[in-house]
């Protein structure tokens, strides 16, 4: 990865149009469609599709980089992408591991179809280990969902919905099934994205009605709770990293804003610039050194997966840890900016005021808060006894 160059997947003239429209899209809440135009026109959808299927063929590291990148001209748009490069990532998991069924979703995310993650249920805090969606077999060897998945990013724009569901046809052997729908008349998709940040997403509510997964768009049956398939590897790997690289890429946009307004400012008391006062400097410092710990510890994390690295029990805590500590370092890095910046970040037309919004959803993405810490004290202390 040391001859990688971003710009060659991300131009900045691309990355500037895309810094451009964020402010409108934001307070329009509607979804970004020309930053994702212009991104499938420049093959982003498929950065980790092999090149013998007609993509990049880059690793989960380098797709880190460039959602990094993405997120500090534009979290929302980086957010939504997310979202479809998950699955293109859990795709590429599989197949580095010499495992079928995702190879559709290569060659769709070549061809620009949006994938787009159904997997969040209200009150569902088992996330991966368990569904409230029904998913019943059908006469071709299909399934049909009917449930309800929240937070739906890309939703206005998606083609494939890769979600899971629990079929308890065998009350003895019920199994948590992961496949693909595709949008018809049995999905709805609720225009009810109304939220402080990240509004771009539009990770709106939907309702399936009998959606049906054919049989081809059965990725796996695996028992419900915890356990070492590949698709759950796969999908909390992947969905941990590039999270964590979304809310890196908006704690470096806000340290950029933080020092550039220092250097602009002059205080009327001293006649100096903001970057010579002891506090501001303090505030500065504090924010790099929290920011600079973060992409070493992601580039880390990613590089494993894509070298099949052995963690083992420590992958899980790890994963949930790396994407804990990004978002709560990106709040702080922003909440310091917010005072470097001083009363203008305030008002709404203000990026930082964004930054501010935005990095709020950080704390809701799986692992929240407590599971992060449960994970991790599982790791360390055993399980609860008793």
């Amino acid at each position: 990865m040391t001859d990688f160059d971003p710009a060659a997947h991300l131009p900045d003239e691309l990355l500037e149009r895309i810094r451009s429209r964020a402010a409108a899209v934001d307070a329009e809440n509607r979804f970004p469609e020309e930053d994702l135009a212009e991104l499938r026109d420049a093959g982003y959808l498929a950065i980790l599709v092999p090149a013998a299927l007609g993509g990049a063929g880059l690793g989960l590291a380098e797709a880190s980089l460039l959602q990094q990148r993405l997120a500090g001209a534009a979290p929302a748009t980086a957010l939504a992408v997310n979202m479809h490069l998950v699955w293109t990532g859990v795709a590429k998991v599989f197949s580095d591991r010499g495992i079928d069924g995702l190879r559709f979703v290569q060659e769709g995310a070549a061809s620009g179809e949006v994938f787009a993650f159904g997997i969040s249920e209200a009150g569902n805090d088992l996330v991966l280990f368990g569904s409230d969606t029904a998913a019943v077999p059908t006469a071709d060897g299909g399934y049909a969902f009917t449930g309800t998945k929240i937070f739906t990013s890309l939703a206005p724009v998606w083609t494939q919905l890769g979600l899971h569901g629990l079929d308890t046809s065998n009350p003895d052997d019920p199994k948590m099934v992961y496949a693909f729908v595709p949008r018809t008349d049995a999905v709805i998709t609720r225009d009810d994205w109304d939220t402080i940040g990240m509004r771009g997403t539009q990770s709106r509510t939907t309702e399936l009605h009998g959606a049906t997964a054919p049989p081809d768009r059965i990725v796996r049956l695996v028992p419900p709770g915890p356990n070492p398939d590949p698709i759950v590897f796969g999908i909390f790997s992947v969905f941990e990293i590039l999270l964590a690289s979304v809310y890196t890429g908006i704690a470096r946009r806000a340290l950029d804003l933080a020092v550039a307004t220092a250097k602009a400012r002059t205080s009327k008391k001293t006649g100096s610039a903001y970057s010579d006062d002891p506090d501001i400097r303090w505030r500065v410092a504090e924010m790099a050194l929290a920011y600079d710990a973060l992409p070493p510890q992601i580039s880390a994390l990613a590089r494993d997966v894509d070298e099949r690295a052995d963690r083992g029990a420590m992958w899980f805590p790890q994963l949930s840890g790396v994407k804990h500590r990004a978002v709560v370092a990106a709040k702080q890095i922003v909440d310091e900016a917010m005072l470097v910046g001083g009363g203008s970040s305030y008002f709404a037309r203000s990026e930082l005021s964004r930054l501010y919004r935005d990095v709020l959803a950080g704390m809701f993405h799986p692992s929240d808060p407590e599971s992060a810490h449960s994970t991790v004290a599982a790791a360390w202390l055993g399980p609860v006894s008793g």
